[in-house]
């Protein structure tokens, strides 16, 4: 498949005295989607957020795009295409649909201040809803928008974190659709941070369980069998 964009080498992060991740090894290719997978409270918010900035990571080798990450801010990270869309989905409610997505242009050069019309190719639903405020959306509404304020910052790296949680089900479909059409294109990774399994199998061309904030299997699609990819996650 494509070339690796991101490759994370033994990362280790902590919370105060708590060492959360321990040595996660990661790689996320251009046209392929990475699942990070495990039950609750195992690390992979966190993995994300040291990905993302958001939280520094304690120790550890980051590769972006060739280039050795040491230290770097979300927003560093953010310009240099790197873009999260944390769990709970963090959009701005009282701004409209249409401020929401410009949120996405602090990271942009000046020139580059406008909303590509292929993201309303992707979520129709925005368009018709630019002028409504962003807390009056629906929750799977909410996460369309989320993913597509992240899309506005052109990203080479799209970190998603639980995107299915607490949506309905076509909306979940149609966030698979728009996860497939964006793999198709080749020019991002995609890292996916999921719970539900069908989903997250469906879509996944390499997956890294964690357990206890270390990686429990890894492997891609052609190693890993459906079934043992599901005992590892159901422990």
């Amino acid at each position: 498949m494509g070339d690796s964009l991101l490759a994370v080498n033994g990362l280790t992060l902590h919370y105060g005295g708590s060492q959360i991740l321990h040595g996660i090894d990661l790689e996320a290719r251009r046209g392929e989607v990475t699942c990070v997978m495990g039950t609750n409270g195992v690390g992979k918010t966190s993995l994300l957020k040291a990905i993302s900035g958001t939280h520094p990571r304690s120790g550890g080798d980051y590769a972006l795009d060739g280039e050795a990450i040491e230290t770097a801010s979300a927003h560093a990270l953010a310009q240099k295409g790197v873009a999260y869309v944390p769990q709970g989905r963090e959009i701005f409610p009282f701004l409209t649909v249409q401020e929401n997505l410009e949120t996405g242009f602090s990271c942009l050069p000046r020139s580059e201040h406008r909303i590509p019309e292929d993201i309303f190719e992707l979520f129709p639903i925005l368009k018709d809803f630019l002028g409504r405020r962003g807390g009056d959306l629906s929750g799977g509404q909410q996460q369309q928008l989320a993913i597509a304020r992240a899309l506005v910052t052109k990203p080479k790296l799209l970190l998603l974190d639980e995107p299915t949680e607490g949506i309905q089900p076509n909306i979940i479909q149609q966030i698979g659709e728009v996860i497939r059409a964006l793999r198709t294109r080749g020019e991002m990774a995609i890292v996916l941070v999921e719970q539900f399994f069908d989903f997250a199998f469906d879509l996944g061309d390499r997956f890294t369980v964690l357990e206890r904030g270390a990686v429990k299997l890894d492997g891609t699609r052609t190693q890993i069998e459906r079934d043992v990819l599901l005992e590892a996650v159901s422990v």
